[in-house]
């Protein structure tokens, strides 16, 4: 298990040259002799075994990713994130971080004022807890994610969890053992990190893919007017088909030592499971890095979506609906961006006037075909570097 260390209830004087979500971080991080007391005291209450899922939003709890939520969202808070995209107090707030139990374990906890949260076994953290209420599965599919349909992998996560909403603060005192350890940084930690170099405005790449030409272009696009970039890969629970996150990682690291200065980029993970949520979960992206110290973000195409489900640039468009001061995060919106032959360089259609037959472009079936077989995409598609590690991976993975 994790130790973690430190516990703040949030100040307005969090390091950084933008304030967190709400004001200030809200980390839920026991110390001292807090740790030992809380974990004694969990060994004695009732226990809810998390999922994985589960455990990545803990964890966004935990270091204040998730600020300013310092717990699981009681019913007054569910309702208004679904219908307003808002807590109860006004504060913008899109994806609604709740705590579903099955009804028979969560009847074994009775009336009880605490319970522990545990996964494989081991207690974690401390739940008080304040509410407990049922919910629509099928109404938050619709609010949410925009559809029923349980093709959707958000919508497949939300029928299988448990029927019962438990709400409350969280105190934690631990969390499993996680990979990338040298990239696991706090909120605090990037806050600090942006400060020792000086950069004053920074701007997150979320991604769970690997980093291709297209979005190195735009990357590199954004450094021009910041001055520094957090490349930002998610590395909680993605759908079964995607890249898995040490290969994404190995990627990002090849990437960045032979492409990107390295006194402007800084790379860590962020510990979120992936909702697929297209437009909302651009907002609830961009509300989480700012909690990391980002003052941009990059908002690409189809942000965060899956299949046909959202428009192209639905998840662009739903910031427009939103005075900028609420957010306080700057959405950088770019279009499609490809290699041009005609221009020689890449581009997008904003600044490209050559038919589509000259522009570079690859399908994701397309790109998996050529690595099984072990070939390299395009260079105009793809570093030379990212496809050998892409290549090498798919050739170790098991059949079948």
């Amino acid at each position: 298990m994790t130790t973690l260390i430190v516990r703040s209830q949030g100040t307005n004087s969090d390091t950084g040259p933008i304030a967190p979500h709400g004001g200030a971080l809200r980390e839920r991080l026991l110390a001292g002799a807090e740790r030992p007391a809380a974990l004694d005291r969990a060994r004695s209450l009732p226990a809810i075994e998390l999922t994985a899922r589960q455990v990545a939003d803990l964890e966004l709890l935990a270091v204040g990713a998730a600020s300013p939520l310092t717990g699981f969202l009681g019913r007054r808070d569910y309702e208004r994130v679904l219908t307003d995209i808002r807590l109860d107090n006004g504060t913008v707030w899109p994806i609604p971080l709740t705590l579903a139990v099955d009804a028979g374990p969560a009847g074994v906890t009775g009336l009880a004022d605490e319970v522990a949260l545990t996964y494989l076994g081991q207690p974690l953290a401390i739940l008080r807890v304040a509410d407990r209420y049922t919910y629509d599965k099928a109404r938050e599919a619709r609010q949410v994610y925009g559809t029923e349909d349980g093709a959707h992998p958000g919508v497949a996560a939300l029928a299988a969890q448990g029927e019962l909403l438990l709400a409350g603060e969280v105190d934690v005192f631990a969390l499993p053992e996680r990979p990338f350890a040298a990239y696991r940084l706090t909120p605090r930690q990037t806050r600090d990190a942006f400060a020792e170099r000086g950069w004053r405005t920074v701007v997150a790449f979320q991604t769970r893919n690997p980093v291709h030409r297209a979005h190195e272009y735009i990357q590199k696009c954004a450094l021009e007017i910041v001055d520094g970039l957090l490349l930002h890969p998610l590395v909680g629970e993605t759908k079964d088909d995607d890249i898995p996150a040490d290969v994404r990682m190995s990627c990002y690291e090849v990437l960045l030592k032979q492409y990107y200065p390295a006194n402007r980029t800084l790379l860590a993970t962020f510990p979120a499971a992936m909702r697929y949520a297209g437009p909302r979960e651009a907002i609830f992206h961009a509300l989480l890095r700012k909690n990391y110290g980002c003052t941009h973000i990059i908002i690409g195409r189809d942000h965060a979506g899956v299949g046909s489900y959202y428009g192209t640039y639905d998840a662009q468009q739903i910031f427009d609906r939103f005075d900028p001061a609420e957010i306080g995060i700057m959405p950088l919106k770019f279009e499609h961006t490809f290699y041009c032959r005609a221009c020689e360089g890449m581009a997008s259609a904003k600044v490209c006037p050559h038919d589509t037959t000259e522009h570079v472009t690859l399908s994701g079936t397309r790109v998996r075909e050529m690595l099984a077989a072990g070939q390299r995409p395009p260079p105009e598609f793809s570093r030379p570097e990212v496809a050998d590690v892409l290549i090498a991976a798919m050739r170790a993975a098991p059949e079948g």
